[in-house]
């Protein structure tokens, strides 16, 4: 893998938003998902640059053989492609399809075999013949085609071992596809997206290594927007009225001494209409989703300062004493809270 293009990033996602001065308002879902995203610790990079002349089209390796090139030990990435220019097709073997236009971004939660290229009808080639063979010096670049309409594309990964990850990824279809949705945001992606490919050209920089954590951010942001109401699942959570503000509550004060009566009194719903939200939509009650959060903020603590003891990364996310903290760290993580910092 490329020197420097793995790093631990905390998603800002200013550079995908629809318009370059949009901020999110206190307090709002977006700073939730924003927060979380910040909390999990992302190894990323974006691994390839495709140059693409019409007719072209590839087949993808199957997840195993890329986790072994661009991850190794890793068991899933989450894949995208985003279009600088052009078009293209994607389709998984699935079925689910998509046809992505310049400044669209693709995403693959689970690290699908697919196709892609375009026009749709032209005769794709395993992506192996066309990539050269690893240990890479710098970012390989894919070219391929007839000579016709050019496609430039970026692709990158993101994988992340942290406790929250899966979670939240979880109820995710296999194929995102997020198309900026005004001219005004699809002219300011486009021409973020053609510096960032320009700088590409040059090698690594800091945009282009954040570039994967923003593009996840954006694309959940915005499939968390346009969730259907019966939808279930973290990022459906935050368009509930009850379990947003809920979320938001138990997110800005992890440590307070909650209980479901307290929450469901802020909330101002009844305890058991609570935990039969946060049941159905989260498969967890309350206070259990608590536990898993004050984990993820204690594994931070531990591998973001180790100089902490255990007694003071226990205060700071709610728990009384150091052997209460680490009977709930052991039970979550399967592993002492001391040993999982030595790891």
């Amino acid at each position: 893998m490329i020197d420097g293009a793995r790093l631990r990033h905390a998603a800002t996602p200013e550079f995908m938003t629809e318009t370059p001065n949009r901020a999110s308002q206190p307090g709002s879902n977006q700073d939730l998902l924003a927060d979380v995203l910040q909390r999990i610790q992302l190894a990323s990079a974006v691994f390839l640059r495709g140059e693409f002349t019409a007719p072209w089209g590839f087949t993808s390796t199957d997840a195993a053989t890329l986790c072994a090139i661009v991850q190794p030990g890793a068991r899933n990435l989450v894949l995208f492609h985003v279009a600088v220019e052009g078009r293209f097709r994607i389709q998984l073997a699935s079925g689910e399809s998509a046809q992505a236009e310049a400044g669209d971004a693709v995403v693959l939660p689970y690290c699908d075999q697919h196709t892609m290229g375009h026009p749709p009808q032209a005769q794709p080639v395993p992506i192996a013949t066309l990539v050269p063979m690893p240990p890479w010096t710098e970012m390989p670049v894919v070219r391929h085609g007839g000579g016709g309409e050019p496609t430039r594309i970026l692709c990158g990964y993101l994988h992340c071992d942290d406790l929250l990850f899966n979670p939240l990824l979880r109820a995710l279809p296999r194929l995102i596809h997020v198309r900026p949705s005004t001219p005004q945001a699809a002219q300011w992606r486009q021409a973020s997206l053609r510096y960032v490919a320009e700088q590409a050209r040059q090698g690594e920089n800091a945009m282009l290594a954040r570039l994967p954590g923003l593009v996840l951010a954006d694309c959940l942001a915005q499939y968390a927007r346009d969730l259907p109401a019966h939808q279930r699942g973290w990022l459906a959570a935050l368009n509930d009225a009850v379990l947003g503000r809920a979320l938001m509550l138990l997110h800005a004060r992890p440590s307070d001494a909650w209980t479901v009566d307290d929450l469901a009194g802020k909330c101002a719903v009844s305890r058991s209409v609570l935990a039969e939200r946060f049941s159905q939509s989260l498969g967890v009650s309350p206070m259990r989703y608590l536990a898993q959060w004050r984990m993820q903020l204690a594994a931070n603590l531990l591998r973001d300062q180790p100089g902490l003891g255990l007694a003071q990364v226990a205060d700071q996310v709610g728990y009384e004493s150091e052997a209460a903290f680490s009977r709930a760290f052991k039970r979550h993580v399967g592993r002492a809270p001391a040993n999982w910092a030595r790891n």
